[in-house]
C-alpha cells in the first residue's frame, strides 16, 4: 500500500467532509499533494492533525485567516504573534458580547410590553420590527 491516504480517509480519520478538505486547500489551510498520473493524491497523516488544529480554533472563535496565521506559527515558539492574535479575537469577542447583551436587553423589554399589551393594539414586536429608524 502507498503511503498516506486518500482525500476520503483524510476527511473520515479528520472528522469532516471531503468538501471541507477541499476547502481549507482552496483557502490555503491544508497543502494539496501532489496527484500522479492515473493515481490519487496520498495525503499524509499529519494532515488529521492540521485539521483538527484549525477545528479548535474556529472553536474558539478564530476565522479561518486568524487559525492559518495561528498554523504558521504552530511550531510555538513565537509567543508574542500568537498571542497577539489571540488578543484582538478576545476584544473582537467583547465587542461582540457587548452587543449580544445590547440586544438581548432591547427584545427583552419588547417581550415585556407585548406580555402587557391590552386590547386591539398592535403587536409591540411587530410595531418595533415595522418602525423605521
Amino acid at each position: 500500500m502507498r503511503d498516506g491516504m486518500t482525500i476520503g480517509g483524510l476527511a473520515k480519520a479528520a472528522g469532516v467532509n471531503v468538501e471541507t478538505v477541499r476547502y481549507y486547500q482552496r483557502r490555503g489551510l491544508i497543502a494539496e499533494p501532489h496527484k500522479p498520473p492515473g493515481g490519487h493524491r496520498r495525503y499524509p497523516a499529519g494532515i488529521v492533525g492540521q485539521i483538527g488544529f484549525i477545528r479548535k480554533a474556529q472553536q474558539l472563535g478564530f476565522s479561518l485567516a486568524e487559525a492559518k496565521s495561528l498554523l504558521d506559527l504552530s511550531d510555538g515558539k513565537d509567543r508574542r504573534s500568537t498571542r497577539v492574535i489571540a488578543e484582538k479575537k478576545c476584544a473582537s469577542l467583547d465587542v461582540h458580547i457587548t452587543h449580544l447583551r445590547l440586544m438581548q436587553r432591547r427584545l427583552k423589554a419588547l417581550i415585556e410590553k407585548s406580555r402587557k399589551a391590552r386590547g386591539r393594539t398592535a403587536c409591540p414586536i411587530i410595531a418595533e420590527l415595522l418602525a423605521s429608524d
